[in-house]
């Protein structure tokens, strides 16, 4: 979801209803300000977050918003549904219709799958998770029905062929963890793409949970259903996210 940009000028004289030439001479008078910096060049671009202050008068500073939520199974990654509990009906009593309003999901879990999800109204920061070209890891506890052999390992590295999307999934890492445990990591989300893979070996994923997305790991103090914004560092660590 690309941030939308847009030049000074534009913005002041939307705000203001005045044309581009009135809004050159502001500028030139040093009235208005961007980031707490005197801005000079019309062609500067703002954003959603940039904070713009003209004589004084805050024209806007919207704050930018990251929220880790523990899904329990049976809530849907959605903004509305009308048969089942949404995300967003979980964060709502806590942050408010508003706020929450504002936010969009990074990378859905299904209606069968737990774990770590985040929501943000940052669409830059999203982006940086969740683009293919970063391959961002994403870190399942899988149970499944039957045992699990080591020939497993191989299979989820070199990729398994999907016909209905005619693609080869990303290498994934198998590890065993106990003979109905395993942890996955993946840098994709293909459609129920864990339990396709455990299906070529007619094996049924009992219990699928998410608990990191790269860098990010799930609070563990954190109950089904309960949420928590992210720390400063937490919000940076998206830098250092990539499958490395």
């Amino acid at each position: 979801m690309p941030i939308n940009t847009t030049r000074l000028d534009r913005f002041i004289s939307e705000h203001y209803q005045i044309n581009r030439k009135s809004v050159r001479l502001i500028l030139a008078q040093k009235r208005v300000y961007v980031d707490g910096k005197l801005a000079r060049d019309i062609d500067q671009l703002v954003d959603q977050f940039s904070v713009i202050v003209m004589d004084d008068k805050t024209l806007q500073s919207n704050q930018a918003h990251y929220i880790m939520l523990h899904k329990p199974i049976g809530v849907v990654c959605a903004t509305k549904d009308d048969k089942h509990t949404t995300v967003i009906d979980l964060l709502a009593e806590k942050y408010g219709q508003e706020l929450v309003n504002s936010l969009h999901i990074v990378g859905r879990l299904d209606l069968n799958t737990s774990g770590l999800v985040l929501l943000t109204n940052d669409s830059r920061w999203s982006e940086r998770l969740t683009s293919p070209e970063y391959k961002v890891n994403k870190r399942y506890q899988v149970t499944l029905a039957k045992p699990i052999t080591p020939d497993y390992i191989g299979a989820f590295a070199q990729g398994m062929y999907f016909a209905y999307e005619d693609i080869v999934t990303q290498p994934a890492v198998l590890k065993i963890i106990s003979p109905l445990q395993a942890e996955v990591t993946l840098t994709e989300g293909r459609y129920h793409q864990i339990k396709r893979m455990f299906g070529r070996f007619q094996n049924q994923v009992v219990m699928l949970h998410r608990f990191a997305i790269g860098q990010l790991v799930l609070d563990q103090t954190l109950s089904l259903s309960e949420s928590r914004s992210l720390t400063a560092h937490e919000v940076s660590s998206i830098t250092h996210s990539s499958s490395n």
